[in-house]
């Protein structure tokens, strides 16, 4: 009889591919390719083939593809980019890296996205960029982003670094905008065996720049055009991803499975007021990393629900503009009130694809439970 289940489960995943992970990092051994290399190369190709891109650029972490974008666009000191405060703060270090100011607008209630009736009004001449989330996997509104972009002429840099094969409108999230960025940290629905990123993008001269950029800013060997950083990625790491990628569609597809059983086993629960689940619009295809629920008098019901054996998360209880961190920005609270809302009553609740159903009816019994109770384990 289950008596718990954990928010998340990397051993059962190694696990089910052990073997074949083992016959690719000797393959990297015996290769001697421990940086960049064959098993990268051939990671790049497949991913921008599963995400639709011309080219996809590997590097070290999703940070440093946010960075690298930055770069590419050539944005700096006195520079904006708008982006949202409902997200990991690595979204902002990229611009923060390069002297840019981040510039937040607010979240859509439903979504938990950018709100594209707030982003116009964001726009001045100092902006250089737009850079959406697709916060939890669950794409932003690129229909409506991207048209106000290509009405100011500004370039759509996507934060898909929780959103690996989810879809706006039947189009692969990454590939839309003129830069996509991808973490593969090892939580996320497609993670490494450490740290992993990627940009993507339609743009062989970012793309070019991206790779130079990548290996301390050379043309060519020993030939610096200009300053540039340490972002390779790991030989063991594209090997891991490698193989990974060829499960993540069914991997994928299992997180929907889960969030549908959730869906409809807490739709009573939403409909008496008692919480908010994620939501799909018509043009979304969510791939689930995060099934995130807001809830009032959060700590107590999370406290409650975790007593019960259900291992919980946040994602993420302080929003970007009320981080130490960005307090030359002058925000205070109530600037950005959906993500402050969003913050205050977030709870993630267990998500993996190697979840068995036994489990998931687990958190959907107790989860129900406690909320029906007002936090108090019966």
């Amino acid at each position: 009889m289950i008596q718990s289940v954990p928010f998340f489960d990397l051993k059962r995943q190694y696990q089910s591919i052990a073997e074949d992970i083992h016959v690719q990092l000797r393959e990297v051994c015996q290769g001697t390719a421990f940086i960049l290399g064959d098993k990268v190369t051939a990671f790049e190709t497949d991913f921008a083939k599963y995400v639709g891109a011309k080219h996809c650029v590997a590097l070290n972490t999703g940070t440093s593809a946010l960075h690298l974008a930055m770069r590419c666009l050539d944005i700096g000191p006195g520079d904006e980019v708008i982006t949202v405060p409902m997200t990991f703060i690595a979204t902002v270090w990229g611009i923060n890296y390069v002297g840019a100011k981040p510039v937040f607008v607010d979240v859509d209630p439903v979504s938990r996205t950018m709100s594209p009736a707030k982003l116009e009004a964001a726009i001045t001449p100092r902006t250089k960029a737009i850079l959406p989330v697709h916060l939890y996997g669950q794409p932003a509104n690129l229909g409506e982003i991207m048209r106000i972009a290509d009405r100011h002429g500004l370039p759509v840099v996507e934060d898909a670094a929780q959103a690996h094969g989810a879809q706006f409108d039947g189009k692969p999230i990454g590939a839309i905008g003129r830069v996509g960025c991808f973490s593969f940290y090892p939580g996320k629905n497609l993670g490494a065996y450490g740290e992993g990123g990627a940009l993507v993008t339609p743009d062989t001269a970012i793309a070019d720049r991206a790779r130079a950029l990548r290996d301390h800013g050379q043309s060519q060997r020993y030939h610096h055009d200009e300053i540039g950083y340490n972002y390779r990625m790991d030989g063991f790491q594209g090997a891991v991803l490698g193989h990974k990628l060829k499960m993540l569609s069914a991997w994928t597809q299992r997180r929907r499975d889960i969030a549908a059983r959730y869906n409809d086993a807490f739709a009573p629960l939403v409909r008496d007021g008692l919480m908010e689940i994620p939501t799909e619009a018509s043009w979304s295809r969510g791939v689930y990393h995060l099934y995130v629920i807001l809830v009032p008098d959060r700590d107590k019901r999370r406290d409650a629900i975790q007593a019960a054996g259900v291992g919980t998360a946040l994602h993420y209880p302080v929003p970007v503009h009320l981080q130490i961190a960005m307090s030359a920005l002058d925000h205070t609270r109530g600037d950005f009130p959906i993500s402050e809302r969003i913050a205050d009553r977030c709870i993630s609740l267990p998500m993996f694809p190697e979840m068995t159903d036994e489990e998931v009816e687990f958190v959907i019994n107790k989860t129900r439970q406690i909320l029906m109770t007002g936090g108090r384990r019966s």
